[in-house]
């Protein structure tokens, strides 16, 4: 009997071994092959066709003799560009023929920048062909509609299912999977979102085409209980004691780029209340989960209480939750922090932007955790975005 449980069919080297990366990280013998090589009698097997220009006819000839070579695998998967270059429609209708079962396409790479709203896929919040994708010089991304690009090269039908869908919970998009479409493309901005389409689908079907760039694709492995599956990944904790107009519009950044949520501090509430409203925003699987302040709520006595309410809070958070990374704004805060987590110093690895710093606490009951921290004016919308992902790439 084969161990062979996953197929990926991947266009370029890079793109094939960082999803062949993901299957590994979710408990799978995984191994990256040339396109017509012999497939190894492993768990996950990535084929690198390496014809992402090649004439769509070429793309689909490709993708169908792939499969033939595989024989019966239980979750075949299409890897596809983050920035949906390459043949999209041309080798989703290829594999669907081949295999005789139903596409899901997911697209989104949250943790790259990569997601899909409305129908729209969307890199660093700007619609996908307005990006350097638009302007590649051998295969231009002319659409930000992922229905519009499989439409190229398919004529199946197709149907869009929205975020908030998705939002209402696996429940809501397996009631939508189960219309009469032959591709249906998904909403998701976070990877909670992921696992929801996945645990969707498995109580929709056990036969899917999966058409993704990686992520989606090994949470559905996991669904279906073809992989082990990963641990949802601890939040960065965000605390943003800065009041300037540049801070405002960094924290909103974080809410559409990443799908940070926050709790507003007035100064008035006791540590304990806001940590309590913190929690039920950690329990909601939200990647990015902070505290922040408002410039209208706030006096001059309560501001200059509040560094030490929010490192209280902090403290707090830290002890009773599990947390990926720390991220401070505003000099006064990130002080107060430090002292209050009772830290011997800062081992610094590096600097995002000028004047903002990534690292690691040193000493203390919080010993390497990962630690941003930002002056209140410094850097552009997208500084504290930088700073975040920087943090969630050191978990």
């Amino acid at each position: 009997m084969s161990n062979l449980r996953v197929l990926v069919i991947g266009d370029d080297l890079t793109g094939s071994n960082a999803t062949g990366a993901l299957f590994a990280r979710f408990g799978m013998h995984t191994m990256t092959v040339r396109g017509g090589a012999t497939l190894p009698d492993i768990e996950a097997v990535v084929v690198n066709l390496g014809n992402r220009h090649a004439s769509p006819d070429d793309a689909r000839a490709a993708v169908k003799a792939t499969i033939e070579a595989a024989g019966d695998v239980p979750l075949v998967v299409k890897r596809v560009d983050t920035t949906l270059r390459g043949n999209v429609g041309a080798e989703t209708d290829a594999a669907m023929a081949a295999l005789n079962v139903r596409a899901l396409v997911v697209p989104a790479f949250p943790d790259a920048g990569r997601v899909t709203v409305g129908g729209l896929h969307l890199v660093d919040g700007v619609p996908l062909a307005q990006t350097a994708a638009g302007r590649d010089a051998l295969n231009p991304v002319k659409s930000s509609r992922v229905a519009t690009i499989l439409r190229a090269g398919t004529t199946r039908s197709i149907t869009e299912i929205p975020l908030d869908v998705v939002e209402q919970g696996a429940d809501a998009v397996a009631q939508a999977l189960r219309a009469d479409s032959e591709i249906v493309v998904c909403d998701a901005t976070r990877n909670a979102h992921l696992r929801v389409i996945a645990e969707a689908a498995a109580q929709v079907s056990k036969q899917w085409l999966s058409v993704d760039s990686g992520p989606f694709g090994v949470r559905l492995a996991a669904a279906l209980g073809i992989a082990p599956g990963d641990q949802p990944r601890p939040p960065v904790f965000a605390v943003v004691g800065s009041i300037t107009a540049i801070t405002a519009d960094q924290v909103q950044e974080t809410e559409q780029t990443l799908g940070a949520q926050y709790v507003t501090v007035t100064g008035t509430e006791s540590p304990e209340e806001i940590v309590a409203k913190v929690t039920g925003l950690i329990e909601q699987d939200v990647d990015v989960v902070g505290v922040r302040t408002m410039a209208a709520a706030l006096d001059r006595v309560l501001a200059a209480k509040l560094p030490k309410v929010l490192a209280e809070v902090t403290r707090q958070v830290l002890t009773q939750h599990r947390i990926g990374g720390l991220y401070a704004t505003g000099g006064d805060i990130a002080t107060a922090i430090t002292a209050e987590l009772d830290t011997e110093g800062f081992v610094i690895d590096d600097e995002v932007v000028p004047l903002a710093v990534v690292g690691r606490l040193a000493g203390g009951p919080f010993n390497g955790l990962p630690f941003a921290t930002k002056g209140g004016l410094i850097g552009d919308h997208t500084a504290a975005v930088a700073c975040i992902e920087r943090l969630r790439g050191s978990t």
